[in-house]
């Protein structure tokens, strides 16, 4: 039976999501506007530009499938004793606090761990939290592969007779016109990332 200590992985969380942070400052450090946004503006990147990836139903996903919309992409698993889920629960308050605006918001949970998370539990998952959130999953190979293309960290952990998934824990935005834009840290609070929507949401309409 899977068993986790929901205290001991969150700092191992944080510190993997302060460590990537330091990365990706690095790598975006000629893109930071803090004026402009509170999470990191990566716009023009040469990363995280597409995925293909699977949804409960069986479709391929690509990011051109959501033009129109911002799209807020999170890498995840489903048994994630707290940064998962606060970090959907952070996604559906941004969203309410869009307000109208909501509606053009599409949050995707990618699951770092495809072994487990079946897409039964995948839909049921995202729905607990919005029913308009779509997981995607790969095999283990595209999983890897989308991970690499995003800079995204996991790692498997065995714990006892199970195991676990340490993974980074940023969310990246992605413009109405498909573009890569952001990448918000999960220590940013929802009304800084809402600001940050509003603003990709303007410019973009």
């Amino acid at each position: 039976m899977h068993t986790t200590r929901p205290r001991q992985l969150s700092r191992r969380h944080l510190l993997i999501a302060g460590g990537g942070f330091a990365a990706l400052s690095l790598a975006a450090c000629d893109k930071v506007l803090p004026a402009r946004f509170n999470g990191i503006d990566i716009t023009g990147a040469n990363y995280a530009q597409d995925f293909r990836l699977t949804d409960p139903e069986g479709r391929e996903r690509t990011v051109a499938d959501f033009k129109g919309k911002a799209v807020m992409l999170f890498f995840g698993f489903t048994q994630c004793p707290d940064v998962c889920p606060t970090a959907l629960l952070r996604a559906a308050e941004i969203r309410h606090m869009l307000g109208a605006d909501g509606e053009r918001l599409q949050v995707i949970f990618v699951t770092v761990d495809p072994e487990r998370d079946t897409p039964v539990v995948l839909k049921a998952y995202t729905n607990a939290f919005d029913p308009s959130f779509i997981g995607l999953y790969g095999d283990l190979q595209r999983t890897s592969e989308t991970a690499k293309a995003f800079k995204a960290y996991y790692k498997k952990v065995p714990t006892g007779s199970s195991y676990t998934m340490d993974h980074s824990a940023f969310s990246y935005v992605y413009d109405p016109q498909g573009k890569i834009r952001l990448v918000l840290r999960h220590e940013q609070g929802a009304p800084e990332c809402a600001e940050d929507l509003r603003k990709i949401l303007k410019t973009t309409a």
